[in-house]
């Protein structure tokens, strides 16, 4: 299914988040081409009366002027240069970034302040930037996460409709470590009676593992108003007989109960131990000091070192090597 895209000026791009473990979020995009049936951002499209069926990831809003207006939010002076999540509504590595490039503009704005950054996708398309993002990690934090909840073919294709195969994001992580750039796996979200179980769960970890993931994290899938109705209706679709079990699950309620979701995380967290997922970069890109101010170059140049002032050379940046 082909998406029409929507060429529309943005008039902010930052946006307060709360309820999330962030504070602000930047979407180059609205809408997204990849189509997951248990996508949470429906429950918003559905909230601001917009479609969240079927009908939704066939128009996506292209932020045509997000970096300059970035720029613009960025050198406020009561911007306190807090950590931005890239892709927290949309995937910023759809395939319209291939054409507009907002992503990677967004991040050489960042860069260019030395501003914290993260990226959730699914989309092995970022490893055309990894210039910047080597080159954003030498300014700031730097954390990209692939999110890659199962390795099963049938479960991917069924839910994920509209993106690239499991193995083709870990083949883009190991592409990111290889450079040096922190590199997650998230796996989420998780289905119950489908992706929980422990030969799957073990499958996904391993094969993050291999790919040198720095870490790993896991969910189970909410069902809002807006993602519950088009997941359940898939669901009646491809696996009906689970259906009576999330009608169960999540009756007045959009999280399953503890007592569910616990022994995933658990699951988790000791795959994650046994395999022994940690940063095991070979090179780690991390950021250096902000330069010195000119003026300070110059009288340490000429008193400190004994050197005259004219003599003094421009710093060069490196990397840390941790």
């Amino acid at each position: 299914m082909s998406a029409e895209y929507r060429e529309e000026p943005c008039r902010s791009a930052l946006n307060r988040v709360s309820g999330m473990p962030f504070g602000w979020s930047l979407n180059p995009y609205m809408g997204c081409a990849h189509r997951c049936t248990f996508c949470y951002v429906r429950a918003f499209e559905r909230r601001a009366d917009r479609p969240s069926d079927d009908r939704y990831g066939r128009s996506i809003r292209v932020k045509v002027n997000v970096v300059e207006v970035l720029r613009r939010e960025l050198a406020r002076k009561r911007w306190a240069r807090e950590g931005v999540v890239i892709g927290a509504a949309t995937d910023p590595y759809q395939p319209a970034e291939g054409r507009y490039r907002l992503t990677r503009g967004s991040i050489e704005a960042l860069a260019e302040v030395r501003n914290p950054l993260s990226i959730i996708t699914r989309g092995p398309l970022i490893v055309r930037d990894i210039d910047v993002l080597s080159e954003a990690a030498r300014r700031a934090d730097v954390a990209v996460t692939f999110s890659v909840p199962t390795l099963d073919p049938e479960i991917w294709r069924r839910t994920e409709p509209g993106t690239a195969p499991p193995l083709q994001r870990l083949r883009a992580l190991r592409r990111l470590v290889d450079a040096g750039i922190s590199a997650g796996v998230g796996m989420a979200p998780i289905l119950p009676g489908l992706s929980d179980r422990p030969e799957l769960l073990a499958d996904v970890v391993r094969a993050a593992r291999d790919a040198g993931a720095t870490s790993i994290w896991t969910n189970v899938v909410n069902l809002r108003p807006g993602t519950r109705e088009h997941f359940l209706e898939n669901l009646a679709h491809d696996w009906p007989e689970l259906l009576p079990r999330y009608e169960r699950l999540y009756a007045g309620r959009t999280y399953p109960s503890r007592d569910m979701v616990e022994p995933v995380r658990r699951e988790v967290a000791e795959l994650r131990d046994h395999f022994g997922i940690g940063d095991r970069r070979q090179v780690r890109l991390l950021p250096i000091a902000d330069p010195e101010p000119v003026s300070q170059q110059l009288e340490l140049g000429a008193v400190g070192f004994g050197g005259d002032a004219g003599s003094v050379a421009t710093p060069t940046r490196k990397t840390r090597i941790a």
